[in-house]
């Protein structure tokens, strides 16, 4: 039965790239000598999605996948490097006296160290074992678990995140990565580090998957999953012994177009003076354009009752008429025949306007010329 992609949602093909018999349950699951009798090992099978590359298991997370647990703790040389990494982090993006989280924390390993550069710190963990221990260190930490894209954060909106070698356990990371960004505020910045599969690859490290990872990331998979889900990717690097992907975003400002009505009502003050102007004498005005620019223009600007007719040298238009506003389309040799009616043309031809107003001042050579500007309403002497 084929699978959708943990990130794409693509359809992943039933062979897949690996398979290994006999493995560890869990990386957390140790037998005891009563259970052995019955513990067997799992089957392992590692796809790759067609459509946008990601390596993934396509099973379910081991049962405390919500748990941030790190057995290893940190070494003087790693708490050195994070030192220096988080300093220059929260000093490049102007973090300090901001709010940042940490989401899946764990015992406070990393948040403890971000909490020495300056920025406000605080983390999200579901284990109520590790809450406690860094409830023991001072930290601010909430417990709980970003479910789903709706769900709302304690502390929020926030300036920053960081996200430490937690996303590749998340079922659902479409969803976990949207509940952070809405947890955001506008244009704050986070650090996402994961397990580098480049490396994995390169040095053919056939013991590195096991079931508590369902997500394998190369530099480009990790970077489509966080651009599909609301962030630009600002760099991404391998770091620490090249075992680290660590990629710096920012939660993607929404594009505003409120000035795009201001525009419009610019264009349909200038189009009507010009109309105003020529048709105070019982005189006409063509327009001359029938592409989709000129059309939406005709229809935003409700000027269709001041124009006569609208030319265009494409036959197939002609005979026609514009969609909405209902404006007779006609030739080029129609406005020849309806010359002494007609004052003045405005051209709304794009690219091909000024070849348009060449053409209009030779031909017609007592017609007022307007041409549409991206700006407004250029007057052609």
């Amino acid at each position: 039965m084929k699978r959708a992609c943990r990130c794409c949602s693509g359809q992943v093909t039933d062979r897949p790239i690996l398979h290994y018999k006999n493995m560890p349950k869990a990386a957390q699951f140790f037998p005891t000598k009563d259970e052995l009798a019955m513990e067997m090992g799992v089957e392992l099978a590692l796809y790759q999605c067609p459509k946008c590359g990601l390596i993934q298991l396509l099973d379910d997370p081991v049962p405390y996948y919500r748990d941030v647990i790190r057995t290893a703790g940190i070494s003087g040389e790693l708490r050195e490097y994070r030192e220096e990494f988080f300093r220059d982090f929260v000093e490049t993006y102007g973090l300090k006296g901001k709010k940042v989280i940490e989401i899946g924390c764990g015992c406070g390993e990393f948040l403890s160290i971000m909490n020495t550069t300056g920025a406000i710190g605080c983390g999200l963990e579901h284990r109520e074992e590790s809450i406690a221990e860094c409830r023991k260190k001072g930290l601010t930490v909430y417990q709980g678990f970003l479910e789903d894209g709706d769900t709302r954060l304690e502390g929020a909106p926030y300036d920053a995140f960081f996200i430490m070698n937690f996303l590749e356990h998340i079922p659902n990371p479409g969803e976990f990565l949207t509940g952070i960004c809405r947890n955001l505020s506008e244009g704050a910045v986070g650090l996402v580090e994961v397990p580098n599969v480049d490396m994995v690859l390169k040095k053919m490290m056939f013991s590195e998957f096991i079931s508590d990872h369902l997500m394998y990331f190369t530099k480009k998979s990790l970077g489509n999953l966080l651009e599909l889900n609301g962030f630009e990717v600002l760099s991404c690097q391998s770091v620490w012994h090249d075992y680290v992907l660590s990629a710096v975003v920012r939660k993607r400002e929404p594009i505003h177009l409120e000035s795009f009505q201001e525009q419009l009502l610019k264009i349909k003050r200038e189009i009507n003076q010009f109309m105003d102007l020529h048709t105070a004498h019982g005189q006409k005005v063509a327009a001359w354009g029938a592409g989709h620019q000129a059309l939406a223009v005709l229809a935003l600007t409700e000027v269709q009752e001041k124009i006569a007719f609208v030319v265009d040298s494409a036959p197939f238009k002609q005979d026609k008429y514009t969609p909405g506003t209902h404006i007779p389309i006609v030739s080029p040799e129609y406005l020849e025949q309806k010359q002494p009616e007609v004052s003045a043309v405005l051209i709304m031809a794009a690219s091909y306007s000024d070849e348009v107003a060449g053409i209009v001042k030779k031909k017609y050579r007592d017609m007022a010329i307007g041409i549409l500007r991206d700006d407004g309403i250029e007057v052609i002497e």
